[in-house]
């Protein structure tokens, strides 16, 4: 019988082939069943302990059948085994049958409470007041963990818990922690963490983890900054604890720094100091999102870098790398992605063909989007909102409303924003409105924040402002800084000066450091000709530290991004575009192009008006491409441009005209929408 426990320990850190061989077959199993009839129960115990560990529940609970003995280390091992392996129904029933024959440990309250549900979890807590179980510290613990999770009261049960526990640990602190993250309470859990120094208490790896974990930022009414400076705490505490180089804990600052709007080059330079550690999959992915947005390029070079070094990419960095393809002018990095993940065997996989049709919409190619659709096997709310989004991103609103009535999904608040969205861009008033009102009454969902943003934007910009500015005074919550930004570029588009001032108010307001408020109110001035006035207002930006976001471009020539920003001073064939970009200029007033000298902000002459206008980053783009055609992304017919505000209406007349004078299609990606501009006629319909 020692040998036999001896061989029972040499395998309990493993999954043993001695657990995967039939009864019949395997000799030490025959030994193994023998042990459960004889009287050495702690033998009888220890295989049933190693059947669970190795998720091996089925033999477990026949062995523990034909035990003819039993003691509390029995059943909590099955019970146990049951919770852990996520067999609630079953943990839960064995519990409460193992109350005929024994009196639960603190360890089997534990484990039947990390399965339950709230009403279960209220009568487990009940019997543990009933047999005094209540003040164990490792049954608080559960109960406190098992509150967070069910509960929608953000913890006041788990706190009554943590209050009438008298002897508490390390773990009963880390999980009111771990519930604050949870619930997404970051600066709850950091007034938390001083209470807990205050009791004496040391921190350790996860109560740090679980803090940086819980700081997103701009929840409970506090902002970003106020989020980056917990971040900033919280990492040197990890530093001076010398926990500042496990793997998880900087997976979680990285993470944790991109969403607060920390530096990119700060989160590399976090993620460098752990080149010599065993950097996983999970960290690697962390490092990759903090660039997507902000430098794609660099974000493929990690993935790269990731390979190189012998991480095996999941669907999740496939997902990442989708979603940094997307931030590029053209789709052949979507279609490297794409092919990509055919080779590992991913295509099937809903999130990662979500993802193309993202990418592929948002490089400009909705065709390729479309075909990815079209040949889903399975679609999800996320694939056809994708697809309506794409639609609405490219000025094809008819088709998005088709594609709506094919839908054989419910309906999300995320469908009716792309609906608006493409209602909004095409003019589409009568719809978009029905569709509003169609939320509540057929579909059930309350317009949100998104929702009227997107109906005072269509009401808007059909000139109908008075009747958008009521929708403002009746939305049952406070207008948030989309929906005064889309009354003011209403007011904008449609001259209306006293609404523009008060939307103008709004936006400083909200974000006094944001130049839109400042800048579109400055634009309405000077379309009326009162440059006193529009004067005024940018010296009060310039007085208060505002300052106006500068106007890029980009395009792809010869695989190579080039920047372009108002003026082209900074591109190094400055020289050679000028000239080209007067030739061309001279062409398009032939065919009818009449600088929109009324856009420009200052009371100078006419011919300096203009040549304000002629350096704007799209049309340097756009020459350059010309000057290098043979060389010009990805295909040679289609020019790609993106830029990062929203084209101006003399841009657009000028890349209008353009795409019929050089037969060449142009596709343009603003801050807002697609414009393909083709033969002299804009996908937009000059509605934008």
């Amino acid at each position: 019988m020692r040998t036999l426990r001896s061989v029972l320990k040499s395998v309990g850190s493993y999954r043993s082939q001695v657990f995967q061989q039939s009864p019949k077959t395997s000799h030490l199993s025959q030994a193994l069943h023998y042990a459960t009839s004889a009287s050495d129960l702690y033998t009888a115990n220890h295989l049933i302990w190693k059947h669970v560990r190795c998720g091996q529940l089925d033999d477990a609970r026949q062995l523990f059948e034909q035990m003819p003995q039993k003691n509390v280390v029995t059943w909590t091992s099955l019970v146990s085994g049951y919770a852990h392996h996520g067999k609630v129904d079953q943990s839960f029933s064995l519990f409460s049958e193992m109350l005929f024959h024994c009196r639960p440990n603190d360890f089997a309250y534990a484990s039947v409470l990390s399965a339950c549900d709230y009403s279960r979890g209220v009568q487990v807590h009940s019997l543990a007041l009933k047999t005094g179980f209540y003040s164990w510290v490792y049954v608080a613990n559960a109960l406190i963990t098992m509150y967070w999770k069910n509960s929608s009261d953000v913890g006041v049960e788990a706190w009554k818990v943590f209050d009438n526990t008298e002897f508490r640990n390390i773990v009963t602190y880390n999980s009111m922690i771990a519930g604050f993250c949870t619930h997404e309470c970051g600066y709850k859990a950091m007034s938390f963490f001083i209470t807990m120094c205050r009791d004496g208490f040391r921190l350790d790896r996860a109560t740090l983890l679980s803090l940086v974990s819980s700081l997103h930022g701009g929840d409970e009414g506090n902002d970003y900054l106020m989020g980056l400076q917990c971040c900033l705490q919280l990492h040197c505490v990890g530093i001076k604890t010398g926990l500042a180089l496990d793997v998880g804990l900087v997976t979680a600052l990285v993470k944790a720094y991109c969403t607060l709007g920390g530096e990119v080059d700060d989160c590399n330079k976090l993620f460098l100091e752990t080149n010599g550690l065993r950097r996983d999959v999970v960290l690697w992915t962390g490092i990759m999102n903090a660039f997507v947005e902000r430098d794609p390029r660099q974000a493929l070079s990690l993935f790269n870098q990731s390979r190189r070094e012998g991480i095996f990419p999941d669907s999740y960095v496939y997902s990442t790398i989708l979603k940094a393809c997307a931030g590029f002018v053209t789709e052949r990095h979507a279609s490297a992605g794409h092919c990509q993940v055919i080779k590992a065997g991913f295509v099937d996989v809903i999130a990662l063909e979500n993802a193309l049709i993202h990418a592929y919409a948002r490089c400009g190619s909705i065709n390729k989007a479309k075909l990815v659709f079209d040949e889903m096997e399975l679609r999800d709310i996320v694939s056809w909102n994708s697809m309506l989004k794409a639609y609405a991103m490219h000025g094809k609103a008819e088709v998005a409303l088709k594609l709506f009535e094919q839908m054989d999904v419910k309906a999300d608040e995320a469908t009716f924003v792309a609906l608006l969205s493409a209602c909004s861009h095409a003019g589409l008033v009568d719809e978009g409105t029905m569709i509003f009102d169609s939320m509540y009454e057929k579909h059930s969902i309350f317009p949100q924040l998104d929702h009227f943003a997107c109906i005072v934007d269509i009401l808007g910009r059909a000139g109908k402002v008075h009747q958008a500015a009521k929708i403002i005074r009746q939305m049952p919550m406070q207008p948030d800084y989309v929906v005064w930004s889309a009354m003011l570029g209403a007011c904008r588009k449609h001259g209306e000066s006293q609404l523009a001032n008060l939307a103008s108010s709004k936006l400083k307001e909200m974000d006094p450091k944001n130049s839109l408020g400042y800048v579109l109110l400055s634009n309405i001035c000077c379309s009326t000709g009162n440059f006193d006035e529009a004067n005024s207002i940018r010296k009060k930006m310039i007085g208060v530290g505002v300052r106006k976001e500068p106007g890029l471009s980009w395009t792809e020539v010869g695989n190579k991004v080039h920047e372009f920003a108002s003026g082209g001073w900074q591109h190094p064939q400055r020289e050679a575009i000028r000239p080209n970009l007067k030739d061309l200029l001279k062409q398009l007033k032939k065919i009818g192009y009449v600088p929109e000298t009324n856009l420009v902000l200052h009371d100078v002459e006419e011919e300096q008006k203009e040549e304000q206008l002629y350096y704007h980053s799209e049309k340097l783009a756009l020459v350059f491409c010309l000057m290098n055609g043979s060389d010009s992304n990805c295909n040679r017919d289609v020019i790609r441009i993106m830029k990062n505000i929203r084209i101006c209406l003399d841009c657009h007349t000028f890349m209008r005209l353009a795409s019929k004078l050089v037969q060449r299609e142009i596709i343009v990606r603003d801050a807002n929408r697609f414009h393909h501009f083709k033969d002299g006629a804009c996908s937009c319909n000059e509605y934008w």
